[in-house]
């Protein structure tokens, strides 16, 4: 118990720029530790980022934001059966396939968000988050039928991995609904999960002079953004 407190807490982050990597970085800290003091956080920039040209060759920039010793957070109030079913839920799963981490769930009107902390947590999440989604999936089945009258989505995360995979997607998504249009041809994606195909088609639902479709199928369904007439 006293090595996982000895531990530092850090995170991982992308964005635009520098600076909005820190930030994304800093706001998921914050998250895992209400009350950290921010003058303890230390950035290493991985990646300065490169724009690329006419959206070719793009990369994001990249951050690891680290505090020498995690602050313990503060509770949001008594944990629920609902909250303490999925904590022990992602506990128990991160111990039978061996990483060791800290589980905290907060609980708002609209979700219970269940945050792992720790180090080596690549195999929590798994390539292109499939282990993680398989997680929270399990984590919502097993919500859904002990609390059938009144259901509450079960996000489940593991250092910040959602927000960072979101920003790139969402930044995948636009660079390709804009080839699209500059070369009047469909674009296809990258195969995704479930969840990541959401994230596209909602970021480009409201893109102008594009529309996605999903194609192909499981584990290999991706999304074609195609051009359609003003």
């Amino acid at each position: 118990m006293s090595a996982e407190t000895e531990q530092p807490l850090q995170v991982e982050a992308t964005g635009e720029t520098v600076g909005e990597a820190k930030w994304t970085a800093l706001r998921e800290l914050e998250r895992l530790a209400p009350g950290l003091d921010k003058a303890a956080v230390r950035f290493q920039v991985v990646s300065e980022g490169e724009r690329g040209i006419l959206g070719v060759g793009y990369a994001p920039a990249r951050v690891i934001a680290a505090v020498d010793e995690a602050t313990p957070a503060q509770p949001a109030g008594p944990e629920t059966p609902r909250g303490a079913q999925a904590r022990e839920l992602v506990e128990r799963i991160a111990a039978t396939i061996g990483v060791d981490c800290r589980v905290q769930v907060d609980e708002d009107d609209d979700a219970v968000h269940v945050q792992c902390s720790g180090r080596d947590l690549g195999v929590l999440i798994g390539r292109h988050g499939q282990t993680i989604d398989a997680i929270q999936y399990l984590a919502n089945a097993i919500a859904y039928r002990a609390f059938p009258e009144d259901r509450k989505e079960v996000v489940v995360d593991a250092a910040g991995y959602r927000e960072r995979r979101r920003s790139i997607l969402e930044s995948l998504a636009v660079r390709s609904a804009e080839r699209a249009v500059r070369a009047g041809e469909p674009v296809e994606l990258e195969p995704m999960t479930a969840v990541e195909r959401k994230v596209v088609h909602l970021r480009l639902k409201e893109f102008p002079g594009v529309e996605t479709s999903s194609e192909g199928s499981e584990p290999n369904r991706y999304v074609v953004v195609s051009p359609v007439d003003a």
